[in-house]
């Protein structure tokens, strides 16, 4: 069975994924055990997490040092434990060479890594922010899933989470409402060169 592709995305009610100067505080806000429950739940049904260069280098400076953070609840330590082990993909043009463990760096031929990545062996491939990354994933139809966390929280401004040229038709197979107000919903694609 083919591995699929997953995005994870932490948007705003007006379908932003962070303020004009990249402010996240709005997704903190709202950020709760239970939430962080479904997200280590999430996670353990993969083991390769793909990267743009920006989110790469932000993990990387915060997740190392969490996995021994004893002030962390325990459903943080495993989600910081499969951050670090996890094989981490990056696609950047411009990053000089990875230094998070367990990461490869990749300077191109995006359709190509995917189908190569789909086809081995593992459990499924997940990316979270990255949103140019994303964006030309859904260009050239490699996303198999969308899971996208939407916060209660209303910007006015900031980064889209969609920034597309042409249409994208999409299946709600599955939501989660959490007791902050975030709701999870699950999408499938409906591709325009495969049957669903």
């Amino acid at each position: 069975m083919m591995r699929k592709l997953i995005v994870s995305m932490n948007t705003t009610l007006d379908g932003f994924l962070s303020g004009p100067d990249c402010e996240l505080d709005w997704h903190f806000k709202c950020w709760t055990e239970e939430m962080a429950e479904a997200a280590c739940e999430q996670l353990s049904k993969a083991d390769t997490i793909l990267l743009g260069r920006v989110t790469y280098c932000a993990m990387a400076r915060y997740w190392p040092s969490k996995a021994a953070d004893l002030s962390f609840a325990r459903e943080d330590i495993a989600f910081a434990d499969m951050m670090n082990t996890y094989t981490k993909i990056v696609f950047s043009k411009t990053l000089p060479f990875p230094e998070w463990n367990n990461s490869r760096l990749v300077r191109g031929h995006l359709a190509k890594e995917i189908a190569c990545l789909k086809q081995q062996r593992g459990r499924d491939i997940i990316t979270y922010g990255s949103g140019s990354l994303v964006t030309a994933l859904m260009q050239l139809d490699l996303i198999d899933e969308y899971q996208i966390w939407v916060h209660p929280v209303l910007l006015g401004k900031g980064r889209p989470f969609f920034s597309l040229q042409d249409t994208l038709s999409m299946r709600l197979f599955d939501t989660k409402t959490f007791r902050s107000g975030v709701v999870l919903l699950w999408y499938k694609p409906l591709h325009a060169n495969r049957r669903e």
